[in-house]
């Protein structure tokens, strides 16, 4: 049996009580975090060391214990547990030179969250969710259902900008494994991304890009001029922020919502997919495309296989002429060679499926029959230059 960790995110209603609690939680964390971030900054300038989280953890109970910071005892003593455990690895990431050095929280920062490595509960019948604290239970909207077999490891609430709550619990569920085929020419399928169109098929089918960004700027403006002229402070600034908060959060989830469909679409159809990464655009989402393609192919045992950027997918004809002087703006062109016409999006699909099988068949020819499943990690899109091939 395979195990994967899937993220289940819940809505949830908290009472008034519960909401002064829920913000207790999250200054908590907050001031823990960066108490934690200065003591660690003070012992690396005075004695050149790092302190171990497990170091300022010894410290947690006599600061309750301590009349100044008494009220750090009316929270779940994990979820001050878990963040100095971000912290920690906050420096680890950093010393590996895999991310920036950590940097204080702000109390204004909009997105506010804890976490409970354990003990949640989920009472499906009542529809609601207890956590250590909450011992009543939050209201809930359970619109997913989780697997009797998965075990809940770690649950994250959350508020968005605009006072929304959400409960995103991880669960470690066991999966049938199934083989990794070979891929072939018949069962897969080359992708080329772009921005006019998101992405082109090789057997000639395009995505348009739907640029919800873009299409709801023009709004999304008219409402940030108007919060600019509110004044600070004030309960108008206050619900304008709002207002402006939910679009954002609208066409985020326009975004996403695209993006899961197009990659189920593909991952459930296919068993193999050809890449040709190149310089990631927010609006396009090809970052978040890449990201859920990887783990979705992985749960169902589909191969992921990428050329270089630099590859000439889009240049070279089926006869195998590379047109040099081919322009970003010539979107159909006719080889000089064979006098076959060429859309230069479905050309890159169509070369970058046969590159990709092409490099799979030569690493097993040279005995690397073995390959590993794609990691998240090895691809990035912004570092990826040199020809890779993962499976």
């Amino acid at each position: 049996m395979k195990v994967i960790h899937k993220a289940y995110k819940f809505r949830i209603y908290p009472n008034k009580e519960e909401k002064i609690l829920i913000h207790k939680h999250f200054g908590c964390v907050r001031f823990i975090y960066n108490w934690a971030l200065d003591l660690s900054n003070k012992s690396y300038q005075v004695d050149n060391k790092r302190l171990k989280r497990f170091d300022l953890q010894a410290k947690l109970p006599a600061m309750k214990k301590s009349e100044e910071t008494s009220w750090l005892k009316e929270v779940n003593s994990l979820s001050l547990q878990a963040t100095l455990k971000h912290l920690d690895n906050g420096f680890s990431r950093f010393f590996t030179k895999k991310g920036g050095y950590p940097k204080f929280k702000s109390k204004h920062d909009n997105h506010k969250s804890f976490e409970i490595p354990a003990n949640t509960i989920i009472d499906i019948k009542n529809k609601r969710i207890s956590i250590p604290k909450f011992k009543q239970g939050i209201k809930a909207r359970l619109h997913r259902t989780i697997p009797k077999k998965g075990v809940i490891k770690t649950s994250t609430v959350s508020i968005n900008p605009y006072g929304q709550y959400f409960i995103s619990i991880l669960v470690e569920e066991p999966i049938k494994e199934k083989k990794y085929k070979k891929p072939t020419m018949k069962k897969s399928i080359g992708i080329d991304l772009g921005i006019k169109d998101f992405a082109t098929l090789s057997n000639g089918e395009k995505r348009e890009n739907p640029k919800y960004l873009k299409n709801n700027l023009k709004k999304l403006k008219k409402e940030q001029r108007k919060l600019s002229k509110k004044q600070k402070g004030s309960n108008n600034r206050n619900k304008q922020r709002i207002k402006v908060a939910k679009l954002h959060y609208k066409i985020s989830n326009m975004r996403n919502d695209f993006l899961h469909k197009l990659t189920s679409k593909l991952v459930s159809e296919n068993q193999a997919k050809n890449h040709n990464l190149a310089q990631a655009i927010s609006d396009v989402s090809w970052s978040k495309f890449n990201t859920l393609l990887e783990y979705k192919s992985e749960w169902n045992s589909v191969h992921i296989l990428r050329i270089g950027r630099f590859e000439p997918s889009s240049k070279m004809c089926s006869c195998g002429v590379i047109n040099k002087d081919l322009k970003l703006s010539d979107r159909i062109w006719t080889c000089s060679s064979c006098g076959a016409n060429h859309d230069r999006d479905i050309l890159a699909s169509q070369n970058i499926q046969k590159f990709a099988i092409q490099a799979y068949k030569n690493k097993i020819g040279q005995g690397l029959s073995t390959l590993k499943p794609v990691e998240s990690k090895s691809l990035d899109p912004l570092r990826s230059r040199k020809p890779i091939l993962q499976a």
